[in-house]
């Protein structure tokens, strides 16, 4: 959004949710930046400055308000979104690029030198990717002071600092104290213990509205057999973080009607054997869960629409299903294609029973999904899969392991587009389906999809309306499986998934044409 002063001043009056995470408030009399939401007496119109991004607020020297904590606000729609340098950019300093790479391995994958990049992020947000990168960090240590009883040496390298003396100096120059200065007694009790190995918890802001259900619902119709378990309104999955694979639960709010929307919240219980890349680890449950989704604008949208104007007015929450790992996504993609999703499920559990590292876990997920490199040259006979899908999963493990084909949130969609195409047996309906998740293209649309053209013929209208619903396509897909999953159900009984695919032999996509053979 553009930072028009007149606008940001209006929200801040108004203590407006919609603007929480898009812009933060400055006071020049005080020296503290804000969320627009906080509750202090609304400041002098000649005392406030207004930022784009927390970290351009502390590069001006405003150190973060201890009421509001503008490091638990959801994160901003525009960063999620933008598919330009700067937005991708700041997706992967949120991911922690920037700790496990630097700034030069951020530079070399983006394709700029270092001083292009740094220049266009501090033109367009007041910050350079260091003082990105240390923001994140200290938002993350700050979260973990406040939610945890975490030892705060263990913070620091959980937050992604290289070391106590670097943490306490960033601290001190930000907030002008110690860390332990952020903690209140009164508070400790109740929070959570967090050595390594033990469960750590942490509160992840929902963006209003937020059809969780439905979300939920997709996600189990898919969920990956020993990999991923979702029972009631809690999805459970293994993971792979920088400190090891580990475990991680993620509850999602009670309809709460009558209640405020300040108070939603999903709750994230994590559990590593070192607790470096917490910070990882909350972006990506964020982009799982599209967290950060703008509502208000997808439904400005979509609503225009007369065809799809019911289905938004029905569901003004509904997300686009991310993905905690690109690569993982992409492989249930293939798996998917010709098969029905339940086929797709059944073959992707049993990859990962045989490739994948197993836990020491009982009754719940316990199976960490293979690395690239686990797939890249493996003998991928006996799984049911035909000669040319095997051929298809090891390329495509190949490109990523090798580095010249990236699936995450920092990815480009077209240049990804054109990689994932260059690979034999993935054809534009994956490709559309892979952007669309994994990537977290908010615009890519698996025409091809049969689920999707079947709504859209019992809509009345032709595939090519698909472009009136532009930069938002990918949620306009999630409507029309959702209202022609839920539409299937009350005709046919329990034929269909949770998610809204029909059960058909033919799978949640049309074939791709490569991959028929």
């Amino acid at each position: 959004m553009t930072l028009d002063f007149d606008t940001c001043y209006r929200a801040l009056l108004a203590r407006d949710q919609r603007f929480d995470g898009r812009f933060f408030t400055a006071v020049t009399s005080t020296g503290v930046y804000c969320r627009p939401i906080c509750p202090a007496r609304t400041p002098a119109r000649a005392n406030i400055r207004f930022y784009p991004h927390a970290g351009a607020a502390e590069a001006a020297g405003f150190r973060a308000c201890r009421r509001c904590r503008p490091e638990t606000s959801p994160g901003s729609p525009e960063w999620n979104v933008r598919a330009d340098l700067t937005g991708r950019a700041v997706r992967l300093i949120t991911d922690g690029y920037v700790d496990e790479h630097g700034v030069d391995g951020l530079a070399r994958r983006l394709a700029v030198t270092q001083r292009h990049l740094r220049r266009l992020l501090v033109s367009e947000l007041g910050a350079g990717p260091l003082a990105l990168a240390r923001t994140m960090r200290l938002q993350t240590a700050r979260r973990l002071l406040a939610e945890t009883t975490m030892p705060i040496t263990e913070i620091a390298f959980a937050s992604g600092f290289s070391s106590v003396r670097q943490f306490n100096a960033s601290f001190a120059e930000a907030y002008g104290g110690p860390p332990s200065s952020l903690r209140r007694p009164s508070r400790a009790a109740g929070r959570t213990p967090g050595p390594a190995g033990a469960w750590l918890t942490l509160r992840l802001a929902c963006r209003e509205p937020f059809d969780g259900e439905t979300l939920l619902a997709f996600l189990a119709a898919r969920a990956i057999p020993g990999v991923e378990q979702v029972t009631g309104n809690r999805y459970a999955r293994t993971i792979t973080a920088p400190g090891g694979p580990g475990l991680l639960e993620l509850t999602l709010p009670a309809e709460q009607p009558d209640g405020p929307a300040s108070r939603r919240h999903v709750l994230l219980r994590v559990r590593l054997p070192a607790l470096r890349g917490v910070g990882r680890v909350v972006s990506r449950c964020r982009q799982l869960l599209d967290l950060d989704a703008d509502a208000g604008a997808i439904t400005d949208v979509l609503a225009a629409d007369d065809v799809l104007a019911p289905l938004v007015k029905a569901r003004p929450g509904l997300r686009v299903p991310g993905a905690y790992d690109g690569f993982e996504l992409a492989v249930r993609a293939v798996l998917g294609q010709q098969v029905s999703v339940p086929a797709a499920s059944t073959l992707a559990g049993r990859l990962a029973a045989k490739f994948g590292a197993r836990l020491a876990e009982a009754g719940g997920p316990s199976v960490v999904f293979p690395a690239p490199a686990d797939l890249a040259g493996a003998d991928l006979s006996g799984l049911g899969l035909t000669t040319a899908r095997q051929a298809t999963l090891r390329a495509l493990a190949t490109a990523v392991a090798d580095g010249g084909l990236a699936l995450d949130h920092g990815a480009d969609p077209e240049q990804t587009a054109a990689r994932l195409s260059e690979l034999r047996g993935i054809g534009p309906w994956t490709v559309a389906y892979i952007l669309m998740r994994a990537v977290g293209d908010p615009d890519a649309f698996p025409g091809t999809d049969l689920g999707l053209r079947r709504a859209l013929t019992e809509l009345g209208c032709q595939v090519s309306r698909a472009e009136r619903w532009r930069p938002w396509r990918a949620y306009a897909a999630v409507h029309l499986w959702t209202w022609h999953g839920l539409k299937a159900v009350s005709a046919w009984g329990d034929t269909v998934s949770p998610g809204g695919h029909p059960q058909t032999p033919d799978g949640p996509g049309t074939p791709d044409a490569a991959s028929a053979s």
